[in-house]
């Protein structure tokens, strides 16, 4: 039987008894800590509550932070709110993480602002907890991207995907090809404005990520998904290939057809591959690799593979050999859409992305096992349960429903190791990816990932059988974010059966 939780937490932790009472916060409520985490909860406090809490070097306070690491697991914590608030962290993750259940355990009455009292122990599930954010079809500046950071960080995701290439256009600067930004970068879907990272932008992006405790994960998409590479280096694609799939689309949608050499403004797939034979491909991946995992201090370089329709089997195995290689030869680990599993010779260690459905079809399911056959391991990321950028229902107006309709219950009601035929240790966790055809902006990207990516946090975070694992109790439990998700500026769907509390 799984206990009922009493405490308006997501993700649900390991173990939490509520207490009697609150404890009252005000401005001359000190704060003590050396961490970074002191003036990280400092400052939420106050966006949330305009109270600025006191920061104290020493001496007694309401509220101490510690770091020990015979306290939890990795990236866990204990928290003990009584007549004073103790966090104790593992580590330095396990301390951030245990103040963002503080700040959900903040709330206001009558008497004005406290935390609810409470004991609690909790370490992740998962030690795989991403969210991906697509820049190549629509381009998000430094400061959405931030701000992403912030809002999927609050919920335990310690991992950032970056979809920095696509047909759509190439979004990161590369010394040593200079015309991907300067000819592929200016366009987007829909002939939106495009956009790219200068190297200084992406290593800001990093730094603010790991300071959040998130590994950003950069993926250049090959060898489809690059049409943008044609109009900055013809030399190195392919001529399009029109699938009647493609051509069924772009004329239902009212989009063009790609054409070779011209940006591409519409969101069709499968049309676009380098020159697999051409030793220049390779040096143009290598060099690619090599800068990203100059700037990328994470161990992971994405190297794409998926829907790749117009390249033949053969060429794209050997592509997929060649390139997985290239990254293990720059000192990093790669990762790749399950569809690189049909490779034999994949670097051995590769992690496999798997964006197939709860039920696998066709061929997804043994692609994907390839990759532990060889070493590696899995990320789940099934897509008619995990991609944000369904729709919630079929009205509304942002989003896809390709792979499935996907409302709140939907997106909590799955679970990772049911889906392939695979030893649990062999996943990773999970990652919630958000493409980004239908969203221009922000705010919209935000509608379509909250709350749904409160329910995959605690896919990933808390214990499957733990306390407090159910519908009922989650739809409760994350109601009572809204006031959190208001005070940050998170525009979040106000999902109709989802009881929102309004303080």
């Amino acid at each position: 039987m799984v206990l009922p939780l009493d405490l308006p937490l997501v993700p649900a932790p390991v173990s939490a008894k509520a207490r009697e009472g609150r404890l009252p916060l005000a401005a001359t409520t000190r704060v003590l800590g050396s961490s970074p985490a002191a003036g990280q909860l400092i400052d939420a406090v106050e966006r949330r509550t305009g109270l600025r809490l006191t920061e104290v070097d020493s001496g007694p306070a309401e509220i101490e932070l510690f770091v020990d690491a015979a306290s939890s697991a990795p990236e866990g914590y204990t928290l003990e709110v009584g007549d004073r608030a103790i966090l104790i962290g593992a580590d330095e993750a396990g301390l951030f993480y245990g103040v963002q259940t503080l700040l959900q355990l903040l709330r206001e009455d009558d008497a004005g602002w406290a935390l609810l009292r409470a004991d609690i122990a909790d370490a992740p599930r998962f030690a795989r907890r991403g969210v991906m954010l697509d820049v190549a079809r629509h381009f998000f500046g430094v400061e959405d991207v931030k701000r992403f950071i912030d809002s999927t960080s609050a919920l335990k995701f310690n991992h950032l995907h970056l979809h920095l290439t696509d047909d759509q256009g190439w979004r990161v600067h590369i010394d040593s090809w200079p015309l991907l930004t300067e000819r592929a970068a200016a366009t987007a879907a829909d002939g939106a404005p495009g956009g790219f990272y200068t190297k200084d932008d992406y290593r800001e992006i990093v730094a603010y990520a790991a300071a959040r405790h998130m590994i950003v994960i950069p993926e250049v998409d090959l060898p489809g998904h690059t049409h943008a590479i044609g109009v900055a280096y013809p030399e190195l694609v392919e001529a399009p290939v029109l699938n009647d799939a493609l051509v069924t689309q772009s004329e239902q949608l009212g989009q063009p057809l790609p054409v070779a050499g011209e940006p591409y403004l519409g969101w069709g797939v499968g049309h676009s591959s380098v020159r697999i034979h051409e030793e220049e491909t390779y040096r143009f991946v290598r060099d690619v690799v090599r800068e990203l995992a100059e700037m990328t201090p994470g161990p992971y370089i994405h190297i794409g593979g998926d829907e790749s329709l117009g390249t033949p089997q053969a060429d794209f195995d050997l592509f997929a050999e060649r390139a997985t290689a290239i990254v293990v030869e720059e000192g990093k680990t790669p990762v790749a859409w399950h569809e690189m599993g049909s490779a034999a010779g994949i670097a051995r260690g590769t992690i496999g992305q798997y964006w197939g459905m709860t039920t696998p079809t066709g061929t997804h399911a043994e692609e994907a096992a390839h990759f532990v056959e060889r070493g590696g391991a899995l990320i789940m990321s099934a897509a008619d349960a995990t991609y944000l950028d369904m729709k919630y229902t079929a009205e509304f107006p942002l989003g896809l429903t390709w792979a499935a309709i996907i409302d709140v219950r939907r997106a909590y009601e799955w679970e990772p190791t049911a889906v392939l035929a695979v030893p649990d240790e062999a996943i990773l966790g999970i990652e919630a990816p958000l493409w980004s055809e239908t969203t221009r902006t922000l705010d919209e990207v935000e509608q379509l990932v909250f709350p749904r990516a409160a329910a995959q946090a605690e896919i990933a975070w808390s214990p499957r059988e733990g306390v407090g694992r159910t519908w009922e109790s989650f739809r409760a439990r994350v109601g009572a974010l809204a006031p959190l998700w208001k005070a940050e500026g998170v525009d979040f769907h106000p999902a109709p059966d989802i009881p929102w509390s309004a303080r």
